[in-house]
């Protein structure tokens, strides 16, 4: 019995020392410069940036294989540090946010059938296109929200998804799951939005929808810099040549071009 407790004891010596060995020999030295950026990066690992992980991130920043400002969740001031690090200057971008080109919801979109399916968009879209009588509108199921890493995204009790400028990053993974193409990353700057994405004719969306653009024209005409154009039976804003003066807004008859705030989010009209 005790010869041979000796041999395992000598055994799981000689075995230690031999991982000992191997791990000096084999263990791989970190970068200080990497680790030093990587402590600097949020560290939510929610692949914005187009990498696995943040330290796989940081890795390229150091490499060179990818800019300073790659995460959409890294805050100003950091991306300056990041930078500084690596030594290189970088001309920070406006942020943007995401935005909604949607105003029906359950309150004004009109429904061609009652959906009783699985809770998520991707799923819905394949019925039909969807349950409303506009095949271009938000079906309100919530999965923009849920694939928020950052819980910007709450869905109202209209059923439309609210996004909340602070917490949105503009990464883009709200944008990447909506089968619709209803959310759009834009400078935060821009003031005016038409929030509709129908294309149908003005009386098409006029009976499907109570808020949707009816391509009347009214907003072109009042707008001076000529920033107003409608195509396909839609208004688009040309956020070059608009001066913010807010005409457009006064005369829809829909309400559908929205103002943004300072904060970033649809005023109470």
């Amino acid at each position: 019995m005790i010869p041979s407790l000796i041999v395992l004891g000598m055994l799981g010596l000689i075995f230690g020392i031999l991982l000992t060995l191997a791990h000096q020999r084999l263990k791989i030295e970190l970068n200080p410069l990497v680790e030093k950026i990587a402590n600097l990066l949020p560290g939510l690992n929610c692949g914005a940036c187009g990498y696995g992980k943040c330290s796989s991130l940081a890795e390229a920043i150091v490499k060179g294989e990818a800019e300073p400002d790659r995460c959409p969740a890294t805050k100003p001031e950091i991306i300056g540090k990041i930078a500084k690090a690596i030594g290189k200057e970088i001309s920070l971008k406006e942020k943007k946010v995401a935005r909604l080109l949607c105003a029906g919801g359950e309150k004004n979109a009109k429904k061609s059938f009652l959906y009783r399916g699985i809770k998520d968009c991707q799923a819905a879209v394949l019925i039909a296109e969807g349950n409303l009588l506009c095949k271009y509108g938000c079906l309100g199921l919530g999965s923009c929200a849920l694939a928020c890493p950052f819980e910007a995204i709450k869905m109202d009790e209209n059923l439309l998804p609210v996004i909340d400028p602070e917490k949105c990053t503009g990464c883009g993974k709200c944008v990447e799951t909506c089968p619709k193409g209803l959310l759009q990353l834009l400078p935060r700057s821009r003031k005016f939005l038409v929030a509709c994405n129908s294309q149908d004719q003005g009386a098409a969306t006029a009976k499907n929808c109570l808020v949707g653009c009816i391509g009347c024209q009214k907003c072109v005409k009042v707008c001076e810099p000529e920033a107003i154009t409608v195509e396909n039976f839609l208004a688009k804003i040309n956020p070059e040549k608009c001066n913010n003066c807010g005409k457009c807004v006064e005369v829809c008859p829909r309400g559908i071009i929205k103002m943004f705030n300072l904060l970033g989010d649809f005023p109470t009209v």
